[in-house]
C-alpha cells in the first residue's frame, strides 16, 4: 500500500459520501482494484462493497491501470470532461467507464464543508471571495497574454500574423504565375522572330 493512497482515498470518500449515485456507481465493483500510474507516484484503490474506496495493497491484482503523464495533468485540471483522452487505460473497460463519470462529475463542495466549519454567511463570502480572485487572476492572465503578444507582433515583430503569411504565400503564388507567363511570352516572341 502505497502512502499516497491513503489521503488520496479519504479525500475521494469524503465526495463520495454526499453523493448516493457514485457509491451506487462503485458498488457494481466491489471488490475491483484500479491502479492510477502516473510514472513517479501510483496510487491502488479498492472498491468497497459499501461503495467508498479504501487503499489497495501491491498484492491487489490491478483489474483496470490507468496511466497519466505528469506533464498532462494542468490539462486534465483544466479539462475534466476530456480528462480521460489524455490517459491510456488497460484492463476492465466498464470499471474505467465508471470512474471516467466519478472523475467528470464529483465536485467538491467548498461552501458546504467551510460552512460547518465557520458557519453560513462567512463560508459563502469566502468562497465568493476566492472566486473573485481567481476570476481576477484568469482576466489579468489573459491580457498580460494578449499584451505580450501584441508587443511582439505589432511593436518588437517577432511573431507574424497566420493571416499576414497567409496573404504572403498568396501574394508569392501570384508571383510565381505572373513570371511563368511573363516567361511563356517571352519564348513566344523569340519564337515568332
Amino acid at each position: 500500500m502505497t502512502m499516497i493512497s491513503i489521503p488520496v482515498s479519504a479525500a475521494i470518500n469524503h465526495l463520495l459520501a454526499q453523493e448516493g449515485w457514485a457509491r451506487n456507481e462503485l458498488i457494481r465493483h466491489a471488490g475491483k482494484t484500479a491502479l492510477f500510474d502516473a510514472g513517479m507516484a501510483s496510487v491502488r484503490l479498492k472498491a468497497a462493497a459499501d461503495g467508498m474506496l479504501q487503499p489497495a495493497t501491491e498484492g491487489d491484482t490491478a483489474n483496470v491501470t490507468i496511466r497519466v503523464k505528469l506533464s498532462d495533468l494542468p490539462l486534465i485540471a483544466q479539462n475534466r470532461e476530456r480528462a480521460f483522452s489524455y490517459v491510456q487505460i488497460e484492463g476492465d473497460a466498464d470499471f474505467a467507464n465508471s470512474i471516467s463519470r466519478l472523475a467528470q462529475n464529483l465536485r467538491w463542495e467548498a461552501e458546504a464543508d467551510l460552512a460547518r466549519i465557520i458557519g453560513d454567511i462567512p463560508a459563502t463570502r469566502l468562497v465568493a471571495g476566492v472566486k473573485a480572485v481567481a476570476e481576477t487572476a484568469k482576466a489579468t492572465h489573459r491580457k498580460l497574454v494578449e499584451n505580450i503578444a501584441e508587443y511582439f507582433l505589432e511593436e518588437q515583430p517577432l511573431l507574424v500574423r497566420p493571416q499576414a503569411v497567409a496573404d504572403f504565400a498568396s501574394e508569392v503564388t501570384k508571383l510565381r504565375d505572373d513570371v511563368e507567363r511573363l516567361g511563356k511570352r517571352i519564348e513566344k516572341l523569340e519564337g515568332s522572330r
